[in-house]
């Protein structure tokens, strides 16, 4: 017989105990409502795709980072990463029929081979949301709208969560002014989006293993410390791009001040986004105690689905993910209730009452109740304290002269105060709580 241990749970992948489940179950359907609440259609697709895909939007490194395997019919296929290169093969097929701005979202569950830690494991379920088809600034403040939506849904507040707004246009456009060649702009905004983690010196010294001059290292330096809109315009207000750049950051930040979410968005000159096919305003959500890993991640993205053989169409989304969320959610003593918990438990005297306590039952969860009783032959107290561990509200009591007369005797399991009642009444709704 094999060792329980040969059996453990993967590195990086979790169980969901019921408790567990109801937190997930409770974050999937806030998602759910808010996208809804947004106008947007829930769509999916399968957990395993071809692996080029994934090579195709972000280079030959993400195999290192998925799991993948070659078929049974010899085609490279991969578990499912991130579900944007999925959406981008359905519109590339769909899109050109289809009325535009497309809204879809979807819940998949995905996978990443990579060291696990606090915020950050093998598989976790994603809020995906995008709009396809609307180049306009207001579409990239929908979409950031729904993501600081879903998180205030969940109880957090602004004293809880910020959103950091930046816009790669921008960075460009200041990596030009300040004279960094057009081949090192990939190692820069790369530099740039580790810059919080790896600090001051060690970003210094990544710029300058990229062979900028001292006055633009310097520039960019001095950026990563102060990188405010007001220095900014102080910096490089003499070019149009920066200019234009920051003219569609003030548009998405007054958009998302009309629909009263402005005290949630802050501009942060550090946040790039490390994927290179983002193509214009970035996002990222976080925790103000700056505790975890990002909540959310997303922007605009203008040529994924001609990656994939698509019509050209302009795109902006984001990606949330559970694992992070749910820390946070546990931190803030936000999570649901998850006591056992049921609206009656059904006591039947002796076994002559076992059928019609079990006609009962069913007749009240087919009136929407939840009821329970015990599976074994027990006397009446035994009964009563299962029902109490149970957490039941009430118990339904029936005995030979409740059954003669179509009653029960309900029993109110907090208050202790109970009355009999006509099954006709309590299957109406009447007198449930005596």
């Amino acid at each position: 017989m094999p060792a329980a241990d040969s059996f453990a749970r993967l590195p990086g992948f979790r169980d969901f105990a019921p408790g567990d489940l109801a937190l997930r179950n409770h974050i999937v359907d806030a998602w759910r409502r808010v996208a809804r609440g947004y106008g947007f259609q829930e769509y999916d697709g399968p957990p395993l795709e071809p692996l080029g895909l994934y090579v195709e939007k972000s280079g030959e490194e993400i195999v290192e980072q998925v799991y993948n395997f070659r078929d049974k019919g010899g085609r490279e296929v991969a578990l499912r990463p991130e579900m944007t290169p999925t959406l981008a093969r359905m519109l590339a097929e769909r899109s050109r029929g289809m009325p535009k701005p497309i809204r879809w979202f979807s819940m998949p569950q995905l996978f990443r081979y990579e060291r696990s830690q606090r915020g950050r494991l093998r598989e976790h379920f994603q809020l995906n949301v995008d709009i396809v088809g609307e180049a306009g600034v207001s579409a990239d403040a929908e979409v950031l709208a729904v993501a600081i939506d879903a998180v205030r849904a969940l109880g957090l507040g602004e004293n809880d969560f910020v959103a950091r707004v930046n816009d790669r246009r921008l960075v460009t456009a200041v990596l030009d002014a300040t004279g960094v060649a057009p081949g090192r702009h990939a190692g820069c905004l790369a530099a740039i989006d580790r810059a919080g983690r790896a600090g001051p010196e060690r970003t210094r010294e990544d710029l300058a293993a990229l062979g900028l001059s001292p006055r633009a290292a310097a520039t960019l330096g001095e950026l990563l410390a102060d990188g405010s809109r007001d220095h900014l315009a102080d910096r490089f207000g003499d070019s149009a791009q920066v200019r234009e750049a920051m003219r569609r950051l003030d548009e998405h930040r007054s958009i998302l001040e009309a629909m009263g979410l402005g005290a949630w968005v802050r501009f942060d000159f550090t946040v790039v986004r490390g994927l290179a096919y983002y193509t214009g305003i970035v996002f990222e959500l976080f925790d103000r105690a700056a505790e975890l890993r990002a909540i959310c991640g997303g922007g605009r993205y203008d040529r994924l689905l001609e990656l994939v053989g698509g019509e050209p169409l302009p795109a902006a989304g984001f990606g949330m993910g559970d694992v992070v969320l749910g820390e946070l959610l546990r931190d803030r003593g936000l999570g649901p209730e998850t006591d056992v918990s049921c609206d009656f438990f059904v006591v039947w005297v002796g076994p002559e009452q076992r059928n019609p306590g079990l006609e009962l039952s069913r007749r009240l969860r087919e009136a929407g109740h939840s009821v329970m009783y015990s599976l074994k032959s027990h006397g009446v107290g035994k009964q009563l304290k299962a029902a109490s561990r149970a957490g039941a509200g009430r118990a339904v009591i029936i005995g030979p002269e409740e059954e003669a007369a179509a009653s029960a005797t309900v029993r109110d399991l907090e208050t202790g105060r109970q009355e009999t009642r006509s099954i006709a009444s309590l299957l109406d709704g009447e007198g449930a709580n005596p």
